[in-house]
């Protein structure tokens, strides 16, 4: 049996973090789900930045959109609700049969706005609005400015994907929104069942401290953030406050592994999943990962409730000289600025292609 399934029969939700519009035509994503257990699926700026610079397939409806008065952010969310909406439409089976926990499509609010929590709102509204479909998360950063943002979407009835969120505090505080929005809601009368999930981000820490550790701790940090934040979401779930919003029928925002494609060379390709293997949370991975994933018949040992070793490995890593809550904060903003580069990028290929393609006719 391949480890993707068994990965899905651990009650770990597989999504591919990517999508493409050769992926949606050559009816490749219809095979992930059918013969790799992929059940969602995760978007982002620098996705779309790269399937379009990359690929003629967007070139036709680039070339309709500019001859019909459209540019920049407003024919590039075109583009994504085309692509987001056909993706939701093949996950749509898997999520009325799980009854809404799975089968969803991530596309995120325009980077540029992850510190202006108004504008995230607006924009959030108006992209569920326009996907009309009700497996379609919308991704808002878990920065200081982006909290806000998050509880009031979720008290508008908006699915959120938390995205951008590098340690358990920050996930805390996510979790914390997400809860506040739900609370909201029952208190005003209206059903609780919003979708969510809190996105933690984990190679990233290890590319940042490589050329820092000892070979013994290379590779461990992220996973050590992980299981510590897992061990945190673990406690949500049985607290009382939380238990309290589930018997009034709202669901658990669910913990969701990202940037889980392992960036070290002479480690393991699939690094990160065997060591986040858990039931009831979510590991979107790149394309490349899900496929070598699908060559292994075997997983590791499930993460432990308690995150295992996690504090003992951390303690090694802070006596090494890393100061884990500033990395924390330094590779939220990095990732944040990420983005807004591959926007501005984004936005510069849509201006380029679409002038060649209305100069070619």
């Amino acid at each position: 049996m391949k480890a993707t399934q068994l990965l899905y029969n651990l009650g770990q939700s597989l999504w591919l973090d990517n999508i493409t519009r050769e992926l949606l035509d050559s009816g490749t994503l219809k095979t992930y789900i059918d013969e790799l257990s992929v059940t969602g699926l995760t978007s982002n700026p620098t996705i779309f930045e790269h399937a379009i610079r990359n690929s003629a397939s967007y070139d036709v409806s680039i070339r309709e959109k500019v001859a019909a008065g459209k540019f920049g952010e407003a024919l590039f969310f075109e583009l994504a609700l085309e692509d987001i909406t056909r993706a939701a439409d093949l996950f749509r089976p898997i999520h009325d049969q799980t009854n809404t926990v799975d089968g969803w499509a991530s596309l995120e609010v325009a980077p540029v706005l992850a510190h202006d929590a108004d504008a995230t709102l607006r924009a959030a509204k108006d992209l569920f609005a326009r996907a009309n479909r009700p497996n379609v998360f919308i991704k808002i950063p878990g920065t200081k400015e982006g909290l806000p943002a998050i509880e009031e979407a979720i008290f508008a009835g908006i699915p959120i994907n938390v995205t951008l969120l590098f340690s358990r505090e920050q996930y805390l505080a996510a979790a914390e929104a997400f809860h506040r929005g739900i609370e909201r809601r029952l208190d005003a009368g209206l059903n609780p069942n919003v979708g969510s999930v809190a996105s933690v981000f984990v190679s990233r820490w290890d590319a940042a401290v490589s050329k820092k550790l000892p070979a013994v701790l290379q590779n461990r940090l992220g996973i050590s953030i992980a299981r510590r934040t897992y061990r945190a979401a673990r406690a949500l779930l049985t607290s009382p406050a939380w238990q309290r919003i589930y018997n009034a029928g709202a669901r658990p925002q669910r913990l969701l592994w990202a940037s889980t494609g392992t960036k070290d060379p002479s480690a393991s390709d699939i690094l990160y999943v065997k060591a986040l293997a858990a039931p009831f949370t979510v590991n979107t991975m790149p394309e490349a990962t899900l496929k070598a994933l699908a060559k292994y018949t075997k997983l590791d040992s499930i993460l432990p409730a308690d995150g295992g070793d996690c504090e003992e490995v951390l303690a090694q890593i802070v006596n090494a000289g890393v100061d884990i809550d500033a990395l924390a904060v330094q590779l939220q903003d990095e990732g944040a600025k990420s983005f807004v580069k591959s926007w501005n990028e984004l936005m510069g290929v849509i201006a380029s292609k679409g002038a060649l393609l209305k100069k070619a006719g």
